[in-house]
């Protein structure tokens, strides 16, 4: 599988995994079809990447669907005591264009109908604008425009939310960025923002760690946040000296501070390091995963922990016997690490092997120890090309995460994959799709998971015709 922009990373959440001897599957439901709006043709590009579920009943996604005019419209859709509902577009603000092409990035929920999203919307002037919108007591508001930090460009803006957190009601953070107003050439910068009380403040320029290249380029796109005020969001920037540098952002009793990655010693002086997914169990607990170089040339992945407020320095991840010398480890930054308790998280990405092929891999941390990481199998009937790539998790419990995607089988056909983790050991279960559907295709696959103690929750798209997506849920334990 290659690597590519972020709309054909989503259309290639590949995901492969076999049942060892002795392992049980988990009961996994067939999926049932997302109800699009009134009007609405299928999904765009199969985009329904964000899910949040606070209870085992109640849930929260949203995406994006195409209208009868073929234009792409941003929805949200609740499950409401066990049962989805239909669809709804968005409503847009005040200030957007007759056709906002407003997307949503992600969704989170403190309690049954009370959620934030928020993503990006095109102003009538054609700038590029952040939302955030929010569900009270199960009622959807219209999305409202960001108040971006006070150097944003006026003219030419390109802003976006795209990471959401919310711990309790009307108590949210978000992380994004956005075009500063240099000239002649903007600068992209990252922003935070909070809610307290049910009220959006001003959104604030992160102040990066250390001293920056003219454009720092800044990426901060994923969060967590494990109680009000005290979250954790990664990315990049790049310094001085023109070089990636892995960027962790904390807030800590709602003041955030930002640092560098300490990359593993055998890292390149020009490591290209990204933080790409992060997750925060416990207030000053978090851990995170991303990419570098090493001083050989090797693309490696990388965990690193934080505990009791402090990020240690980044270890390299131990990948399969099978890799290549130079495993190129790729991670989509989707939902790609989740920690059931402070030390006790799953995670997993994409190598190549010694042939040259994709392999999908998982790796679990236990008691605060990272393991070596197993290659993802491929099930019977899989294609002989392997390729593969975890994307998404969930840990309900420790020893007990679930993760998915999808597999290319034999005919060619691209398969929905849920993953589940037993005791330590992984099983495999393919998705049965909704209405006698033969394939996700190739923008299909599972995008998000989300799991409480009783029930988890996987959300995706699937080739429904010959262009058409439409959305799926499926759940099980």
């Amino acid at each position: 599988m290659t690597r590519a922009r972020w709309s054909i990373v989503l259309a290639t959440l590949l995901l492969a995994g076999a049942s060892p001897a002795g392992a049980v599957s988990p009961a996994w439901s067939p999926a049932t079809r997302v109800l699009l709006p009134a009007g609405a043709t299928g999904l765009n590009q199969g985009y329904l990447p964000t899910l949040s579920c606070p209870d085992a009943t109640d849930c929260a996604a949203a995406g994006t669907y195409l209208n009868a005019a073929g234009t792409a419209v941003g929805m949200v859709l609740d499950e409401v005591n066990g049962v989805w509902q239909r669809a709804r577009a968005i409503t847009a603000p005040a200030n957007a264009a007759s056709s906002p092409t407003l997307t949503p990035y992600s969704v989170s929920c403190a309690s049954a109908g009370n959620c934030a999203l928020v993503g990006s919307y095109l102003d009538a002037s054609n700038n590029g604008q952040a939302f955030v919108a929010d569900e009270v007591a199960g009622i959807w508001g219209p999305a409202e425009e960001v108040s971006l930090p006070s150097d944003a460009g006026a003219v030419g803006q390109s802003a976006v939310l795209h990471a959401v957190a919310c711990t309790a009601i009307g108590a949210c953070s978000a992380v994004g960025t956005y075009l500063d107003a240099s000239t002649p050439v903007a600068h992209t910068e990252a922003m935070t923002l909070s809610e307290t009380a049910g009220s959006w403040a001003s959104a604030q320029t992160v102040a990066l760690p250390s001293s920056t290249n003219a454009d720092p380029n800044v990426a901060l796109n994923l969060l967590a946040c494990s109680s009000p005020g005290n979250c954790a969001a990664t990315g990049s920037y790049l310094d001085a000296n023109n070089v990636h540098r892995g960027l962790l952002v904390s807030e800590a009793s709602g003041v955030w501070r930002s640092s560098d990655l300490a990359t593993p010693p055998n890292a390149s002086p020009y490591a290209l390091a990204q933080v790409s997914s992060v997750a925060c169990p416990d207030t000053g607990d978090c851990s995170a995963i991303g990419t570098y170089e090493t001083a050989d040339g090797r693309a490696a992945g990388f965990t690193v922990d934080e505990r009791a407020g402090q990020w240690a320095t980044a270890q390299m991840m131990r990948l399969p016997v099978s890799g290549a010398v130079n495993p190129h480890v790729f991670f989509y930054g989707y939902g790609g690490i989740a920690c059931a308790s402070a030390g006790n998280c799953a995670t997993g990405g994409q190598y190549r092997d010694a042939s040259g092929a994709y392999q999908g891999f998982v790796l679990s941390e236990i008691k605060g120890v990272w393991q070596p990481a197993q290659r993802v199998v491929l099930p019977r009937g899989a294609s002989a090309g392997a390729n593969g790539g975890v994307v998404a998790f969930a840990c309900p419990s420790s020893g007990a995460c679930r993760a998915g995607a999808a597999y290319l089988d034999a005919a060619g056909h691209y398969q929905g994959l849920l993953l589940s983790q037993r005791k330590g050991v992984w099983s495999a279960s393919t998705v049965t799709l909704p209405d006698g559907a033969s394939q996700v295709g190739v923008a299909g696959g599972i995008y998000a998971l989300a799991c409480t103690s009783a029930r988890c929750t996987a959300l995706g798209s699937y080739l429904a015709g010959p262009s058409t997506y439409q959305g799926f849920v499926v759940s099980g334990q």
